[in-house]
């Protein structure tokens, strides 16, 4: 029987029910707190709410019918070299466990499955600590699908284990970290804090209510590189810090403390957008780098399609590595995407990948976008903390290519 009300152009749109079941959540949230939210709680109710959060929802959020597509779906090559950085480190370490933040589909883990077990270098145990129950559900399909073999060693956990031996991945985790927004008022700073309207949620710019925030932005020494650091104290360049909007993650410093909690030794290998600190607030980024996406198309508005698209903001690197040396690791490496890949022997994996003629233009195009400066080669960033863990030789194969420490300075 055809239900004839579930093809009606009145029945309801459930996408809109579920932003409105979201709004209502969001709203009360707002009320309890006095009629305003700093940004970074609003950032994480629509992304993490429980059921409710984009990604605590059952929408399909990676691939061609999500919202956006990750290095892991667009090449199995990018899972192989990354997988050659890993079997380094276990045979660094004479053995031990990986840790994949945030698997999402599971490509990642099925190509380092995979491959480490050619290499010989298998993990003991791979862990998934992953927010989404759909993306678990998802995971655990493909990875019985693509390695049936190594689904053994898959388990999900809530938690890091204490005394983790071994890795620590993030493949565009740091991103969908909730951050605070702020903007500069002379030499003043607001907080951008989230109301709620007749039209739904919407910015207010006030005084700082989070602790910590206006040490943070301080810190960052703005008017230096804005160049509105004047003996006179006026702005009188034509970029002016007034209006000057960014933001800033508050959130690394105990999410490195807790990653360094549970890390006896090995590797912290992080792989995202962004930038280090003088690229990241250059007086041409007036509105920050926050980004929303929302079936493949990017835009700039976070109170648009609650529950429905994904929020993000570009990596400060040099806050990274600042995070985890105060958390007790040691910087091990930083790099683009590109020289990442090629250290750790793209061209070999590519030419072991084109078995067949046929598969050499697929797989070329799919390289290239991995590495080419106009595509994800220089605007992904790979950096790596370490504890009591050498190199082989004096450098990682991820870095050995060029290691740009030097521009976190």
């Amino acid at each position: 029987m055809i239900d004839h009300a579930a093809l009606s152009d009145d029945a309801p749109d459930p996408g809109e029910q579920h932003s409105e079941r979201l709004g209502a959540l969001i709203r009360e949230q707002i009320e309890a707190a006095g009629g305003a939210l700093p940004f970074d709680r609003f950032m994480d109710l629509a992304l993490y709410a429980p059921g409710l959060g984009y990604y605590a929802a059952g929408a399909a959020k990676l691939g061609a019918q999500g919202d956006f597509v990750t290095a892991p779906e667009l090449s199995p090559l990018f899972g192989r070299c990354v997988a050659t950085q890993c079997a380094e480190v276990l045979s660094a370490l004479s053995g031990g466990d990986i840790l994949e933040f945030g698997a999402g589909t599971g490509a990642l883990a099925a190509e380092l499955l995979n491959t480490l077990a050619d290499l010989g270098q298998s993990p003991g145990r791979y862990l998934i600590l992953e927010p989404s129950p759909d993306l678990a559900e998802r995971q655990r399909r493909l990875l019985a699908e693509r390695a049936p073999e190594q689904l053994a060693r898959v388990h999900w956990v809530a938690e890091p284990p204490t005394d983790l031996r071994g890795l620590i991945l993030a493949n565009e985790v740091l991103d969908a970290m909730p951050v605070h927004r702020f903007c500069l008022r002379g030499r003043q700073i607001d907080e951008v804090l989230v109301q709620w309207t007749d039209q739904g949620p919407r910015e207010l710019r006030a005084a700082p209510v989070s602790a910590g925030l206006t040490e943070a932005v301080a810190a960052l020494g703005l008017p230096a590189m804005l160049g509105t650091d004047r003996e006179s104290g006026a702005d009188t360049d034509a970029r002016s810090g007034d209006g000057y909007c960014s933001e800033v993650n508050l959130r690394l410093g105990p999410w490195f403390r807790m990653l360094s909690d549970h890390l006896s030794a090995g590797m912290v290998l992080m792989i995202d957008y962004g930038y280090p600190r003088r690229e990241y607030y250059l007086p041409e980024r007036r509105g920050g780098t926050l980004m929303c996406y929302h079936r493949h198309r990017a835009h700039a508005d976070p109170y648009a399609n609650l529950g429905l698209q994904d929020i993000t903001a570009h990596v400060d690197f040099t806050a990274v590595a600042e995070a985890g040396t105060a958390a007790g690791l040691e910087l091990a490496g930083y790099t683009t995407q590109a020289n990442f890949l090629l250290g750790c022997g793209l061209d070999r994996h590519l030419q072991i990948a084109c078995t067949r003629p046929e598969d050499m233009l697929g797989l070329a195009a799919a390289a290239k976008q991995l590495v080419l400066p106009s595509a994800m080669g220089e605007r992904f960033q790979v950096l790596a903390l370490s504890r009591e863990l050498e190199p082989p030789a004096d450098e990682w194969c991820g870095f050995a290519r060029r290691d740009l420490r030097a521009r976190l300075g």
